[in-house]
């Protein structure tokens, strides 16, 4: 097949390509270009991807060559492809392998406990040796430049940063045995399997077993089963493994799947939090605490737990939200295999490349629409309703700072009626209503007379709470932003949004997740908004993000 006007690809010069999703291959040249452009837009009818030197990166880690690309393209396209485009993507590829990274004792005459960066181009490592930022970590010798262990990671990610990806094939080590085996039933009986597409991401994961695999991100949609992609490598590599993840209450949430899908006892699996800080042979830490220090100054005390044990396998739940402090011992752990999870490769403050370098390229990754169409996650419904504000805020308004405006807007006093009447509206769904200020949230659960969750309450009556809601006795809770990430609520059907982070693209997926678990019906997901405010500006990024994504977005106004 070649350039056809039935195609359902174009090819663009700026290295975007827009599938026609309603051309009758369309979902075959979708399949065709995922494994080296990222999906950026995806609403009803032309779904947009980019190539950028990331996801080019990525393609050649995994194998892919720019020929193979340039068929996939010349396959697909509606239209010729523009000149100089596919020379492009050949320049950008080749960059990745051009520099080597092997083991030091692999007769390359380097004192073992060292590595040993190499490259047959003369003019490349004469680049090398010229910069000043990655001289404090080589040294020259013979070959090319030997580097201590420790700072695998720091010159990969200085590499990167230098257009130079480098291909490590320096050894992985294997970690302190352990026998991971998964039930075949849950703990209330309920059988249990693992998704084709769960064990797709294990084994994109895992690769062949050869140099430079083992080690990558997966995405998945909130609500597609992350966790069960961790338990299932976990029980392919059967080693020590440490689980980074957002807060207390997602460390409980892995506690309990692991103890409820392996046969992994109590005593076998440790909490490592502000709560508890035990070490087992399966460790689940939060990045607060690994990142708590005493002041600025000081080191990170609990970084120790990093080297508490021979860790096998590292899983990195909740990638985009890994912090900055956590690279620089990231940075430390390349020779052990590891694992990031996220719904979403954003990042707010445009960290990806150090996630490409320390965690690994994007292994797996599948739409939410996808997901949706198969059943294994639920249609949402996205509407946002815009309140008037009330008269006696619009001068108080008028005259704010625009902090100050943000907050007048979230407050405004008339979406508590808005939350009531959908309360009303929906009295069979199962609700998290959920906001940025805490006076509002108070409020709220004041007049609903249902309990609330800020970051204040304690993780203990916490759990007591998304308990009561799991088994039905609560219908409604009113959650702070605690609840956007890793908490398992399953039976959530609807979501009120009445405040948020201006217009967060991690903060809407997060929140958008909490309802997309497989139901027999759609799920709900309302954004109230003061009209003529500043809201509406944050608003409109939230409608462009979920219009991207493909779900349905309307808009009404309440009167």
């Amino acid at each position: 097949m070649s350039a056809d006007p039935k195609n359902p690809l174009i090819v663009q010069s700026d290295k975007t390509l827009l599938l026609d999703v309603h051309a009758e291959q369309a979902e075959a040249a979708r399949y065709a270009i995922m494994p080296f452009a990222e999906l950026e837009k995806s609403p009803e009818h032309i779904h947009t991807y980019r190539i950028t030197p990331l996801s080019l990166w990525n393609a050649a880690s995994a194998g892919l060559s720019a020929g193979r690309i340039v068929d996939a393209l010349e396959t697909w396209t509606r239209y010729p492809i523009p000149q100089g485009v596919a020379r492009g993507f050949s320049d950008t590829m080749e960059r990745y392998g051009k520099i080597r990274l092997i083991a030091g004792d692999a007769g390359c005459g380097v004192a073992g406990g060292e590595l040993l960066l190499v490259s047959d181009d003369a003019a490349i490592m004469a680049e090398i040796a010229a910069s000043k930022r990655l001289g404090k970590y080589l040294a020259k010798t013979e070959e090319g430049f030997s580097l201590r262990l420790i700072d695998r990671g720091s010159v990969k990610r200085e590499l990167v940063k230098l257009g130079w990806p480098l291909k490590d094939e320096a050894p992985l080590r294997d970690g302190e045995p352990l026998d991971v085996r998964l039930r075949g039933a849950t703990l209330s009986g309920v059988v249990f399997t693992v998704r084709d597409y769960q064990k797709e991401a294990v084994r994109a994961a895992l690769g062949d077993g050869a140099p430079g695999t083992g080690y990558g991100v997966v995405a998945l949609p909130c609500g597609a089963g992350k966790t069960i992609v961790g338990i299932q490598l976990m029980a392919e590599l059967n080693t020590n493994t440490l689980i980074l993840t957002a807060n207390t209450a997602a460390v409980h949430q892995w506690i309990a799947e692991l103890l409820d899908k392996t046969e992994l006892t109590n005593d076998q699996i440790a909490e490592y939090t502000g709560d508890s800080k035990r070490t087992a042979p399966v460790t689940v830490a939060t990045y607060q605490i690994l990142t708590w220090r005493a002041d600025k100054n000081a080191d990170f005390p609990h970084f120790r737990l990093f080297h508490a044990r021979a860790w096998g396998l590292i899983i990195y739940d909740e990638t985009h939200l890994l912090p900055a402090p956590v690279f620089r011992v990231a940075a430390e752990l390349q020779a052990v295999r590891r694992l990031g999870l996220t719904a979403t490769l954003v990042r707010e403050d445009h960290e990806e490349d150090a996630v490409f370098s320390l965690v690994g390229p994007k292994r797996y990754d599948m739409p939410w629409k996808d997901l949706e169409a198969k059943g294994w996650i639920a249609e949402a419904l996205c509407m946002e309703i815009r309140v008037k504000l009330p008269e006696e805020l619009k001068i108080p308004y008028a005259v704010a700072s625009m902090r100050e405006k943000h907050r007048i807007a979230s407050e405004n006093p008339l979406k508590e009626t808005v939350v009531r009447q959908l309360v009303e509206l929906h009295t069979e769904e199962r609700i998290l209503i959920i906001g940025q200020y805490i006076k509002q949230l108070d409020a709220l659960a004041r007049l609903l007379k249902a309990p609330g969750v800020t970051g204040k309450t304690p993780n203990v009556k916490r759990e007591r709470i998304y308990d009561a809601f799991r088994s039905g006795e609560v219908k409604i809770i009113v959650v702070s932003k605690v609840a956007n990430f890793a908490i398992d609520l399953p039976d959530a059907s609807m979501l009120i949004q009445v405040s948020g982070s201006f217009g967060s693209r991690q903060e809407e997926a997060q929140r958008l997740g909490r309802i997309l678990r497989p139901k027999k019906r759609n799920s709900l997901f309302y954004t109230l908004v003061s009209r003529y405010t500043v809201e509406e500006e944050c608003a409109a990024n939230r409608q462009k993000f979920l219009a991207e994504q493909g779900y349905k977005y309307s808009i009404r106004q309440w009167e």
